[in-house]
């Protein structure tokens, strides 16, 4: 299809693109390249983004509910007020990524999918990651450039394996996060030990007690 002049097909070359305020809904645009594209106010629901490069592309204000972004490349995209809800972005390469104020709140029991997510240097301050689900996702920051979540809502996001080192969770609500995985538990060898001495002893004395009764 062509929107405002440009061919929106997969792996299309849309760098520097003007797809301002476009109808991109259920666009299929996966490996496309989108480098410093401008995509403010488009709207992208259901867009198929599978190994697009938006690098440096503005998505400020972007509708981007139900986006399919598995594996996109968002690096240093402007994701200010872009309403993800529900968006899958597996195996996301955000680093440096702007999210501020970003809702990637999902209505049902499990948030935006960012398992394995990159997400170094991103500013996600006040975004709305409810249900988020964020394991093995990468949050540590580099030099100064840690990961901002002051604000952020956590609440009841799977956090567990993801590198948190250096991130600002000043504010950020952490109610029913799960941080880890829970241990499973484990036998305790020396408790073990001793009912196996204790079954022994009890063996012992059934033996003892059926030879005093074959002598009689």
């Amino acid at each position: 299809m062509n929107v405002n002049g440009y061919e929106i097909k997969p792996c299309a070359n849309l760098e520097g693109a003007n797809l301002e305020g476009a109808n991109l809904v259920g666009a299929d645009l996966q490996g496309a390249d989108l480098w410093s594209a401008n995509l403010q106010g488009a709207y992208l629901w259901s867009a198929n983004l599978e190994d697009a490069n938006l690098e440096s592309a503005n998505l400020v204000s972007a509708k981007l509910v139900f986006a399919y972004l598995r594996n996109a490349n968002l690096v240093s995209a402007n994701l200010v007020g872009a309403n993800l809800r529900g968006a899958n972005l597996e195996s996301a390469n955000l680093v440096g990524a702007y999210l501020r104020n970003a809702n990637l709140v999902n209505a049902k029991l499990v948030g935006a999918y960012l398992r394995n997510a990159n997400l170094q240097g991103a500013n996600l301050q006040g975004a709305d990651l409810q249900g988020a689900d964020l394991k093995s996702a990468y949050l540590q920051g580099a030099n100064l450039e840690c990961a901002d979540l002051r604000g952020a809502n956590l609440r009841g996001a799977n956090l567990e394996g993801a590198n948190l080192q250096g991130a600002n969770l000043q504010g950020a609500n952490l109610t029913g996060t799960i941080l880890e995985k829970k241990k499973e538990e484990s036998q305790d060898n020396t408790s073990l030990s001793q009912k196996v001495k204790e079954l022994e002893e009890e063996l012992k004395k059934y033996k003892n007690t059926l030879k005093a009764l074959l002598d009689t």
